[in-house]
């Protein structure tokens, strides 16, 4: 078994150092299993390489010349890794940990003979392309200080036919690569051959891998590296995670058996500065609907005390709207600000984040498209629009500032309503205590190992027993069955019960020696454009009419428009002239109010450590106000009026009271609760309350929720207390699984994931270049492949992984029954109101922001506002 070791910051480094010493002189130089036959070897190689002087004292050398000194915990992971440790290293963003593990794998490299032909030495893993090339050119950088040759060079899909052809003939020491870039590089025998005399894998910022099913394509990818060379190390590099121990024993799952997997934790005294914008006042009644942008004067000054700013949002409709928004309070801004998200052309990104790096732009508002390790060292200051709704998230992006050893981070946050300010506090208390959220690997997912058979198929071929083994050496797949294994074979071979007669889903047959091969050209080419794991709604490219390219956007969006309706985009304001060929041809509109692009997955949920957090602060306000004190904390003392308002018309929510109102008005009976578990667990509860409800009187509701609690409305009134309090009914977690089922429509989420599951396993093709297909194409074959599997093949296991799905991510089940189960240990205080207390105000909102325009909308906000203002007065 693996030895998982630790190696925490702390006097007793320099004492585990030594031990780490006294392990690797003693271990072979190889770390070679003795049964590998002999011909893989590496023994009878010369050692002829530059790293062959490369030593320690050489290393120190060059960080004395730089005016460095290497960090306790880098010194650590060079021991590990010339010791031949696999492991995981977490240290804050910006303390140098690329420098960790690349100088160590240099260190350990110079110990090993070089083998006689060309080839990759050490594959480096990054999320993204920009974190691609950011870490190429510094590998390449930290090769020239120690005078080392060796070359570095970088694959991604951005990489054009000749460099590919110019790496595979004559392979780089080190290659820079994604994820998706690595899978197709198993699709050919020749790219299996390289990969075969790869000595260490690299996986920097595992974190944003870990919990997705990119993390799960990466663990197989893995499996498949080590089953071509048993002795391969395997490093990952983290900032913010909260499960270490698993997210080592993940990463290092396939290598468990070869050797020690090694835990590196640096702690620097690096200064984070977490801080609020907090306004002179703020609204007793919010309601998130003008994002923020009544602190754009605030913002404003915020970035011109800066030297360079980032500017951060949840959303890019949101960044869209502050990027003009701030080029209207500040014409001069212009070329000196930019706008940075996932959707804008990969020229005009490079061109910004080249300016962030050279320090030729004051400010750049962006999304998470910029959350990862890209340095971008002249940035001094991050300013974050809203709520973080994650720890991890607040960390990562306050790493963003500072990017140095020795620098300070700061982050400002800048609350978009109200109770947003109790938010920002919390954060800022759970990222002391480092209540960072956890990350978990998904179990078994059939669509990639799916993928994954059609990838090794085409490559090197395999045997149904020796890959069964291979893909059970992963952490994801370590359950799966061989019944389930054999499914998903017969799945790529025959098509299933429902696709048999149909040659186009045969991907794979045996061949004359009875290896499973793709035999087919084009369904290999099919195969090579769809693989990947990453799936979103179909995009149209927006360009000139006059030629050159903008970006790209939702299909779905650009559908509601008419030929001459303007939207804003890419911080400019567009005239939509036609749309041909998946692409919408604009020109620069006179206009300047236009339509706001919306993408999918804008709202992000609460995480569970911020929401608990939130509650700690909502307790402490009401212990300041029990004893007449202001509280110590300035957001909740800016929020002083609102609570004392709350706790004069009803009570506050806390980590150990559950509130539930109720009230009376003229659309009905409404009934409010708070139990502060995020936006998509509420959906769940909200479901599962009114449907429970009906159970015991018949009864239509209507919906709403946000981060903190959820409303039901109804036209009959519900004795809720009555039933309630007595057997817990509507908080019970018996049946929950069964209950959810009935109370949602199942089938239609359950098909919403199958969508993607499609996509992933094969079945759907999106289309070649230049001829992709529309989202109602894609939506319709997916739905049919559905439709044809219920009817015909009930036992085609992606239909219960879509079940599965749509219960674990649409509606977080486990986080669900866990919101229960806590609903029941708090004391219960059941209010009757006599109008929306500050807490209702915003659930009834997001109710009516579905039934009117955003228009009318302010102008009801307005007066609901105005009408609860004075009987907040006259009951002072």
């Amino acid at each position: 078994m693996t030895e998982y070791r630790g190696i925490p910051p702390g006097p007793n480094v320099g004492t585990q150092l030594k031990a780490l010493r006294r392990k690797a002189k003693a271990r072979t130089r190889t770390d070679q299993p003795a049964d590998e036959p002999e011909a893989e070897q590496p023994a009878a190689a010369v050692n002829t390489s530059p790293l062959a002087v490369l030593n320690l004292r050489g290393v120190h050398a060059w960080f004395a010349a730089q005016g460095w000194a290497p960090f306790d915990y880098q010194s650590a992971v060079w021991e590990a890794v010339q010791a031949g440790h696999s492991g995981l290293l977490h240290a804050t963003t910006g303390a140098g940990k690329t420098l960790a593990v690349w100088v160590g794998l240099l260190l350990r490299l110079a110990q090993l003979p070089k083998p006689r032909a060309a080839a990759t030495r050490v594959l480096w893993i990054t999320p993204m392309r920009a974190l691609a090339a950011d870490s190429c050119k510094s590998l390449q950088k930290a090769c020239a200080g120690l005078a080392s040759d060796c070359e570095v060079a970088l694959q991604t899909g951005d990489t054009d036919s000749a460099t590919r052809a110019r790496i595979l003939k004559k392979p780089p020491f080190a290659l820079v690569t994604t994820p998706e870039s690595l899978t197709l590089m198993l699709t050919r025998a020749t790219g299996q051959a390289q990969l075969r005399k790869l000595d260490a894998i690299v996986v920097d910022e595992w974190h944003e891998l870990l919990g997705n099913k990119r993390g799960v394509q990466l663990q197989l990818a893995i499996a498949r590296l080590v089953k071509l060379n048993p002795a391969l190390q395997v490093w990952g590099m983290s900032a913010t995670l909260g499960n270490l121990e698993d997210a080592l024993r993940t990463l290092t799952y396939p290598v468990r058996n070869h050797g020690t997997a090694t835990l590196v934790q640096g702690k620097l005294p690096k200064q984070l500065v977490i801080d609020s914008l907090v306004p002179p006042s703020f609204e007793r009644f919010p309601w998130g609907g003008h994002l923020g942008l009544k602190q754009l004067d605030a913002v404003v000054r915020e970035i011109e005390q800066s030297a360079s700013a980032l500017v951060f949002t949840n959303t890019r409709s949101q960044a869209e709207i502050w990027y003009q928004a701030l080029l209207d309070a500040r014409p001069e801004f212009a070329g000196s600000i930019a706008l940075h998200h996932g959707s804008l052309d990969k020229s005009v990104r490079d061109w910004v984040e080249n300016g962030l790096k050279m320090g030729q732009l004051k400010a750049v508002v962006c999304t998470s498209s910029l959350d990862l390790g890209v340095d971008f060292l002249p940035v001094d200051r991050v300013i974050q629009i809203g709520s973080p709704k994650g720890v991890a998230r607040l960390l990562q992006r306050a790493g963003r500032s500072g990017h140095a050893p020795g620098r300070p981070s700061r982050i400002t946050v800048v609350p978009t309503h109200a109770l947003e300010l109790v938010e920002a506090a919390a954060a800022r208390h759970a990222a002391g205590l480092r209540q960072i959220e956890s990350r978990y690997s998904p179990q078994a997912p059939l669509d990639v190992l799916v993928q994954h058979l059609v990838t090794i198929a085409m490559g090197s071929g395999f045997e149904p027993d020796d890959l069964y083994a291979e893909v059970r050496n992963t952490q994801a797949y370590a359950g799966l069955s061989r019944e389930a294994f054999n499914w998903a074979l017969t799945f790529v071979e025959q098509g299933g019960e429902s696709l048999k007669a149909y040659p186009d889903y045969q991907r794979i047959q045996r061949d004359e020696q009875g290896v499973y091969r793709v035999l087919r050209r084009d369904i290999a080419r099919r195969h090579a454009m769809s693989v990947g794991t990453i799936v979103s709604d179909s995009a149209m490219h927006v360009a000139w009419m006059t030629g050159g390219r903008l970006g790209t956007i939702e299909e779905s969006f650009i559908a509601r428009l008419k030929t001459g309706d303007c939207f804003s985009f890419a911080g400019r304001v567009l005239e939509l002239v036609k749309v041909r060929d998946m692409t919408a041809f604009v020109r620069k509109a006179d206009r300047k109010k236009a339509t706001v692009p919306q993408w999918q997955g804008g709202k992000m949920p609460l995480s569970s450590e911020l929401a608990h957090a939130s509650l700690h602060m909502l307790d402490l306000a009401r212990n300041a106000m029990e004893q007449g004190k202001q509280p110590e904390w300035p957001e909740l003392r800016a929020l002083t009026d609102l609570l004392t308002l709350q706790r004069r018309w009803s009570e506050l929510p806390g980590t150990q009271t559950l509130l539930v109102e109720q009230l009376h008005s003229k659309e009905g009976h409404h009934l409010f609760v708070y139990p502060f578990e995020g936006r998509t667990v509420h959906i769940g509860l909200a479901s599962l309350f009114a449907w429970r409800a009906s159970q015991h009187r018949p009864g239509t509701f209507s919906i709403s929720m946000n981060d903190y609690g959820f409303e039901l409305l109804s036209a009959e009134p519900v004795n809720w207390q009555q039933w309630w309090g007595g057997n817990k009914a509507v908080l019970s977690t018996d049946c929950l699984l069964a209950d959810v089922l009935e109370c949602l429509n199942a089938s239609e989420l359950a098909q919403r994931r199958f969508r993607e599951i499609a996509r992933i396993a094969g079945l759907i093709f999106q289309g070649y270049p230049g001829a992709g297909k529309s989202t109602k194409q894609l939506q319709a074959s997916s739905g049919l492949f559905f439709e044809v599997f219920q009817k015909y093949d009930r036992g085609n296991l992606l239909l219960s992984q879509a079940q599965r799905e749509a219960l674990e991510q649409e509606l977080d089940i486990a986080r669900m029954e866990a919101a229960l189960k806590a609903m029941q240990a708090k004391r219960l205080v059941f209010n009757t109101i006599e109008r929306p207390t500050p807490f209702a105000f915003p659930l009834m909102i997001e109710r009516l922001r579905e039934m009117v325009s955003t228009e009318k909308l302010s102008d009801r906000v307005a007066r609901m506002v105005a009408d609860l203002e004075k009987a907040a007065l006259q009951s002072t």
